[in-house]
């Protein structure tokens, strides 16, 4: 069963359209990661999806209701985590909670909020005031205050934007333990290393959905290929090999170059010549998702490569 299954949505603001004709399904229980580059569209897509805009084309259900008719039931059964913090930053952790407990008619209300300050590891620190906390406490709460109207779709628009590595996996680890008990989730990120924690992904750029499935099948469908130069990385070095017609990305990893392109023969030929040129070598690589994000990102024409949905 699809908890997301929307069709052509669409949205426009004046002249521009910021989101033209996105598909996206996602499975009950499965976690789904949202990429994309700042202003592609994603937030403008999440919030159609919990009901908060209403789109200007297109159909579909979220968790079998109406996206454009049923948005109020919707909201209801959606848990949505913003990309600011938004809580009363005077006010205590216990205090958000109990304020957010009555907005959902939630009772009883102090049980309710005991239970879920326990459950994401908040109770030693009840009393302590939201404005004080760290941004992986403060993502914590906001995780809370999502979670518990317990809802079945949770929506995350780049939680883990500025907090530190540590937080950001226990965050994950949350996020995969709710998952395992039926929540599904769609969350945006710029973090491949989270990306790669998803069930499946979804690329969005520029209004237009990329590709989607999991990440080996992204990366497969992208028709990149990456070789391995060993060679102290330099400016200079850098800039010779994108000289070369066949490739379209250099990047340093330690005391080698990482060259990406899309045709293989043409590299690997034109990347030999070089190499023997100036006594390198030079080995096949893995390429990776930052590599197909960073294509995707160069290309403000690309289009869905053939095999994707």
């Amino acid at each position: 069963m699809n908890v997301i299954d929307v069709a052509n949505l669409t949205k426009r603001f004046g002249a521009a359209t910021v989101v033209d004709h996105i598909t996206l399904r996602v499975a009950a229980g499965e976690i789904v990661g949202f990429l994309g580059p700042n202003g592609s569209g994603k937030t403008t897509t999440i919030r159609m999806i919990c009901g908060l805009l209403t789109p200007d084309a297109g159909e579909g259900q979220v968790l079998g209701l109406d996206v454009i008719r049923d948005s109020r039931r919707i909201k209801a059964q959606v848990g949505y985590m913003t990309q600011r913090f938004s809580f009363y930053e005077d006010l205590t952790i216990e205090e958000n909670l109990l304020f957010v407990a009555r907005l959902y008619d939630l009772v009883p209300r102090r049980d309710t909020v005991a239970r879920t300050l326990a459950d994401l590891g908040l109770t030693s620190r009840r009393h302590q005031l939201a404005g004080t906390l760290s941004g992986g406490w403060k993502q914590r709460l906001a995780l809370a205050a999502c979670i518990m109207h317990r809802p079945k779709l949770l929506l995350l628009d780049e939680p883990t934007a500025g907090v530190d590595p540590k937080a950001r996996r226990e965050f994950w680890d949350e996020i995969h333990r709710l998952a395992a008990s039926g929540l599904t989730v769609l969350v945006s990120t710029h973090y491949m290393d989270e990306a790669e924690r998803c069930h499946r992904i979804s690329y969005i750029s520029y209004g237009h959905m990329l590709a989607t499935g999991t990440v080996d099948e992204v990366v497969r469908l992208s028709g990149l290929h990456t070789f391995v130069l060993r060679a102290n990385p330099s400016e200079a070095l850098m800039n010779a090999l994108l000289d070369l017609p066949s490739v379209s990305q250099v990047a340093p990893f330690g005391a080698t170059l990482h060259v990406v392109g899309l045709d293989r023969a043409k590299m690997e030929s034109e990347l030999a010549a070089y190499a023997a040129a100036h006594g390198l070598a030079f080995e096949p690589g893995a390429t990776s998702l930052e590599d197909v994000f960073i294509h995707f990102m160069g290309d403000r024409n690309a289009r869905p490569p053939a095999g994707t949905t």
